[in-house]
Parts: C-alpha cells; structure tokens; sequence
C-alpha cells in the first residue's frame, strides 16, 4: 500500500531554510558549480550548522509519537544527491525524522509541492519562493537571523500576519488604492463577513487541528501543556479587529493572542510573545524583526512588487 500523506501536515523546506550554507553558497556565488560539487564532497562529514526554519522543524516533528504521526517534513533541494548528501548527514546529526527528499539539480523544486500535498514551502532562495507563490503555491523567503534555539522549551509558537498571509489581500488593496479612512468604513461594514482564504490558510488550518489534539490532551490531564501556541500579529485595530475574529470564528481556527497594533511596532510584542516562527507579507516588518527571531517574508499580494531575479544556490 502505497504511503499516503493526504491527511498529514506536510512542510517542504529547503536545505537554504534549514541549515545556514553561507560558506557554502559563498564558493557556489564566487567559484562556480564544479568549485561548490568539490566543496560539498570534502566537507560531506562536517556538519552544517542549524538555519532559520531549524526550529520550527525540530518542534513541528516531535509533535509526532508513537500513537500518531500527523506531520511530515521532506527536504525540497537545488542540489542534486551527491552534493546533498552534505544535508542529509546534518539531518542525522541533529535527529531530525526526515527520510523523504527532492533533489532537481539546480531547478526550482516547487513544482513538487502538490505531489507531496504541502501546505508550507521554505526556501532562502527568493526566487525560488517568489515562483512558488505566483504559481499559486504557499511559500516563504527565510531572512537570515541572530536567534539562538533554546532546545530546552519545546513549546512551538508561531506569529502570523492576517492580511496577505492567512487571509487574501482584497482589504490591503482597499487601503493601498483609497486610503485609511476608506479601508476602515470598508472593514467596519464587512465585519461580519469572513475574509477569503490566503496563501499560508491551509498551513495554518493543520496546525490548528493538531493544537485542538494537545488542547484535548490538557483536557484528559489537567497537568498536560499543549505544545502549540498561536499568534496573530496585524497592524488592524478597531474597527478592523471585528473582521479578524469573523474569519477566525468562520475557520474554527483558535488564535491564543492577537495583537492589533494600529500602526505600532510588532517587535515591541513579539520580543515579549518569543516566536519560533513569524510570517509576514511585507519586507519592512520582516527586517525589523528577522534579526531577533526566525523570520518568513511571503511575497504575495500588492504589497510585493516584483524584483529583479539573483543568481542564488540552494
């Protein structure tokens, strides 16, 4: 019987996303391809050091036990298996359960993403990422960061955007194109109206079933803490709240904070809330936040503007 993931979450992560190949891509940028393959072979035994999506991986596979196994992880990879082998003795390294793999030799992998039935791709190839979302994929661009993992605290806690992240860009456009004053009339009057789903909703929509499987762990056993907390982070504030909960509410997704900060800086709440993850449609917030914690720009919706592709390696 052939192994089927239709029911799992599955996350495609790119060896750029989950191990910091800054030496290594540096000899791909500067040496070439035949300079890179010899660079991986001799240092296939050297173990890479942990990337940005490192700590989200590592939480989202020990939430799998013995009982049940609801979340799959599978390395999307530029690299074809000779030089990934590199990545694949770090995975071991670090216990990571990963088994399953996409090696395409220098082509973009996202076009394997329905095949695995992912619901996130990350990748710290930007190029990569913003072909995966054009084509209609859910995908995120890693920034690099200075956090350290604290493997002691196997709470996972995820921050996300609302707007062009979890929910469509349809109220983000209202604002761009006629301003404050008229996006706030247009939410106040679209407060009971769920907002369409965005590129990281089914993401967030398995997660949540998972958190409602620890929520009834705790319910079992009162002394049982829930391994999975979840934030929303947004610039909306009142009246615009009102449509963040209708669509949550509409979802049946549990947001445990919610943050809605009209304008204020989301770092001063999130150096509180500690995220292991934060996901966001826009650069702007990413840069003032990826140094501090694991940081995702989605480039999608009318806040993103195309730019020009760079010579990157995975």
């Amino acid at each position: 019987m052939a192994y089927d993931l239709s029911e799992k979450l599955v996350v495609a992560v790119a060896s750029s996303a989950l191990f910091n190949l800054r030496d290594s891509d540096h000899v791909f940028q500067s040496k070439g391809e035949s300079a890179y393959r010899e660079y991986q072979r001799e240092n296939e035994m050297n173990i890479l050091e942990t990337g940005v999506a490192y700590p989200l991986v590592k939480r989202l596979l020990d939430l799998n036990d013995s009982e049940s196994q609801p979340i799959e992880v599978v390395l999307f990879s530029r690299n074809d298996p000779d030089t990934g082998l590199r990545v694949f003795n770090s995975i071991e390294h670090y216990g990571l359960n990963i088994s399953r793999a996409v090696f395409v030799t220098g082509k973009n992998p996202y076009q394997y993403l329905e095949a695995f039935n992912a619901s996130l791709f990350l990748s710290g190839n930007k190029n990569d990422v913003k072909e995966a979302i054009a084509h209609g994929f859910p995908a995120g661009y890693v920034s690099e960061t200075d956090y350290v993992d604290d493997e002691t605290d196997n709470e996972l806690r995820m921050a996300f955007d609302f707007d062009a992240v979890v929910a469509d860009d349809s109220s983000e456009k209202v604002f761009r194109e006629k301003g404050l004053d008229a996006y706030q009339e247009h939410e106040l009057e679209h407060g009971s109206i769920p907002m369409e789903a965005g590129p990281l909703y089914d993401f967030l929509a398995r997660i949540s079933n998972i958190q409602k499987a620890e929520l009834e762990k705790r319910e079992q056993d009162a002394s049982y803490h829930p391994k999975i907390r979840i934030a929303v982070c947004t610039a909306r504030n009142a009246p615009a709240h009102k449509r963040v909960v209708t669509t949550f509410r509409n979802w049946d997704i549990r947001i445990d904070e919610a943050f809605f900060l009209g304008g204020m800086n989301k770092g001063d709440v999130l150096e509180v809330y500690r995220p292991h993850i934060f996901f966001d449609d826009q650069t702007t917030h990413i840069e003032s936040i990826s140094k501090k914690f694991p940081s995702v720009h989605v480039p999608y919706g009318t806040a993103n503007i195309d730019a020009k592709p760079e010579k990157e390696n995975d």
